[in-house]
């Protein structure tokens, strides 16, 4: 059934209907939730409350838009009501200050505080390069931590602006204002962002370094870290390299402290990595030795590079994050 029929039948009270109807667009509009709240379990809240409302709100849709603009309407207004009752997420520098001992990690910090993780949705076989530039470009960890330092309203009109590609006129109407403040928010949401963010992006850094670069970078990291090699590991690192891992409050600045971090307690036990695609950058499923010899699950890591160095490994260690990437708790043989 084409779209048309499928409306119908939806504002008709299918179900059936209305779940296929929103089906094609169900995975940009949580990639929508998801740089608008900076957490991919908020990501899946916004987008159910979105799809509900959707639903709730169908009888009265009457085609003045696209169906998707209308969704992105409703999508929008959910995340700013998520946003204004959740504290804003962060990247763990933003949290404290780096750490010197090694062995002292603190506690986890408790709540939603820390910016999480995205997997990637880029189908390998992406007809449209560009496109697929276009949107890994867009979730990530820089830009999308960028995002969440600005005031809700700001965050969701760059969105719609430069990502979605919105007209002012279509943003005005989301959000109550008009086209003259839309603008206005968007030139200030700019200028916020672009200086946080480094000058390339990560797509760049990795169009630079070509495929066989990327696949020698990944292949030496997986060799280093299952053979515990830390110098072979520090040499794949910049000098201002960081290392963090949410949500342990702990991070570590520089190559030497981030050497001696590997040195001292990561390679405590023997690790097992998967190569993966997180926020559109390189990433690995990273599994731990535990009792009996097992390896399970005890990171998600990505990398951020500069001139085909790493600037930031960023390990994610929520054990409630795994799933939601669909990762095997055991390593697979």
């Amino acid at each position: 059934m084409d779209e048309a029929e499928l409306l119908t039948r939806a504002r008709a009270g299918d179900a059936a209907a209305f779940d296929a109807l929103v089906d094609r667009y169900r995975g940009e509009l949580k990639a929508h939730c998801y740089r608008m709240l900076g957490s991919l379990q908020d990501a899946e809240d916004g987008l159910q409350e979105s799809l509900l409302a959707a639903w709730r709100g169908l009888p009265g849709f009457q085609g003045r838009s696209s169906l998707r603009t209308w969704l992105y309407r409703i999508s929008t207004n959910a995340c700013l009501r998520l946003a204004s009752k959740r504290p804003r997420r962060v990247l763990t520098p933003d949290h404290g200050p780096p750490r010197g001992d090694v062995h002292d990690l603190g506690e986890p910090v408790q709540g939603p505080v820390f910016l999480e993780p995205w997997p990637d949705d880029v189908a390998a076989d992406e007809p449209d390069p560009a496109a697929s530039f276009a949107r890994r470009e867009n979730v990530e960890l820089a830009f999308v931590a960028a995002l969440q330092h600005l005031p809700a309203t700001q965050r969701a009109v760059l969105i719609l602006r430069e990502v979605l590609e919105f007209s002012a006129a279509e943003v005005a109407s989301f959000l109550d204002l008009t086209p003259a403040a839309v603008n206005s928010a968007l030139q200030r949401a700019r200028k916020a962002v672009q200086e946080r963010v480094p000058g390339a992006s990560q797509q760049t850094e990795l169009s630079a370094l070509g495929a066989d670069g990327r696949r020698e970078l990944i292949d030496a990291f997986v060799t280093a870290w299952e053979r515990a090699d830390v110098d072979a590991l520090v040499a794949l690192l910049a000098d201002d390299v960081r290392f963090t891992m949410p949500p342990l409050p702990a991070w570590f600045d520089g190559r030497d402290d981030v050497a001696r971090f590997f040195a001292e307690r990561v390679f405590e036990t023997p690790w097992r990595l998967v190569p993966i695609t997180v926020n559109g950058q390189p990433g690995f499923a990273c599994y731990q030795q535990g009792p009996g010899g097992r390896f399970r699950t005890g990171a998600i890591n990505v990398l951020s590079l500069r001139d085909g160095r790493i600037t930031r490994i960023s390990a994610f260690l929520d054990p409630a994050l795994y799933p939601l990437f669909g990762l095997p708790e055991e390593f697979p043989s």
